[in-house]
């Protein structure tokens, strides 16, 4: 199906009549932003489109799904008025596409950030966190799940230092069915948390593993699960001892609330934005996070005995990853040598962090 452009003034293209799409400024496995004039109301705006050469290949059902998705990503930002949530002023069609025009934040992300300047130290990484739990907080409590929390979806207004959580397109709204093929599901491997990569339902809690994962992104330049291949990060992020970097320290006790494997023990996002806004207050580590009065409940043993499965049953494919996004969210294909045949009959529930791990030289440009 081809695709049928208006063009303005410079041969910039024109959709839908009033949006001129001027430079592309992002692109990942969602599909292209754009920063881009309103030329109705004469101000600056990002456009989120699928990119052509790409849907030419898809079949009509694929198209009629990625036409859901990005009706379904509208509608999940649309629902929430928040200052660290990007807003979305409009939904057009054009030549039988569907855009999303969302505010323009001028800045890069936090992805775009390490990658240019290395890691932030922990009083930035905790403004990062609380600010970020506090959008996730208000989008919890309107029954939208993120399931997609990584450096290249937080963005950082240059002037003022918004943060502001961007890219809902994988995103769950309670209530409506998932788009997730059977067998499948999209995210990036190394911010997951273990009962997403087992199957299991799941709630907030999942997108509290994943900021956990990038705090310490943040302060080290690569998540503590990066590995080699794909079934060394699920071999990671299910059963290898959880190690935060040590220049997580000042944040260690959040750290550890929120990389706890049992959801039902993990860190509430209102207890972790506070433990955080504490430290940027005083100046000092937050205290312990509070350890719930269930070790374990029924829910968590199942969970734990669905990660053994997920992880036993495939070795390295247990579960198929339709990994998006550039950068952090990419990895290699798994390899037969990859870490996952030697699989463990427990999951331990918490999170051990190593006094002695030496610091991680982070490369720029990796």
């Amino acid at each position: 199906m081809a695709a049928h452009e208006d063009q303005g003034e410079s041969n910039f293209r024109v959709i839908s009549g009033r949006y001129r799409l001027d430079e592309r400024i992002g692109r990942g496995g969602m599909g292209v932003v754009w920063r881009a004039t309103d030329q109705l109301l004469k101000r600056r705006v990002a456009v989120k489109e699928f990119p052509f050469d790409e849907a030419e290949l898809l079949s009509p059902g694929a198209l009629r799904r990625r036409r859901e998705r990005t009706l379904r990503e509208a509608r999940a930002v649309a629902r929430l008025r928040h200052p660290h949530i990007i807003v979305v002023h409009d939904v057009v069609e054009h030549a039988e596409r569907l855009y999303i025009v969302m505010e323009l934040i001028d800045g890069g992300s936090l992805d775009d950030r390490i990658s240019g300047h290395g890691p932030v130290d922990a009083v930035e990484a905790a403004r990062i966190g609380a600010d970020l739990l506090s959008a996730l907080r208000a989008a919890h409590a309107a029954g939208v799940l993120h399931r997609d929390i990584k450096p290249a979806n937080v963005l950082i207004e240059a002037a003022t230092g918004r943060v502001v959580l961007t890219d809902f397109g994988i995103a769950r709204i309670a209530g409506a069915s998932t788009l997730t093929e059977t067998g499948t599901f999209v995210g990036s491997p190394e911010y997951t948390a273990p009962e997403r990569m087992a199957g299991a339902r799941t709630g907030p809690a999942s997108d509290l593993w994943s900021v956990g994962a990038l705090l310490c992104t943040a302060v080290s330049g690569e998540s503590p699960f990066l590995r080699d291949s794909l079934g060394g990060i699920l071999h990671a992020v299910v059963f290898d001892e959880i190690r935060p970097p040590s220049q997580a320290e000042p944040l260690l006790p959040v750290v550890q609330g929120l990389l706890e494997r049992d959801p039902l023990r993990r860190l509430d996002a209102a207890r972790a934005e506070r433990m955080l806004r504490d430290f940027l207050a005083m100046g000092r580590p937050p205290g312990p996070a509070p350890v719930p009065s269930v070790w374990r409940s029924r829910r968590g043993v199942l969970v734990s005995v669905l990660l053994v499965a997920a992880v036993a049953v495939a070795g390295v494919s247990a579960v198929a990853l339709l990994v998006n996004g550039e950068g952090s969210g990419n990895v290699p294909p798994p390899s037969s040598s990859s870490p996952g045949t030697s699989v463990s009959t427990s999951v331990s529930p918490s999170v051990t962090p190593s006094p002695s791990l030496s610091p991680r030289t982070y490369i720029n440009g990796r």
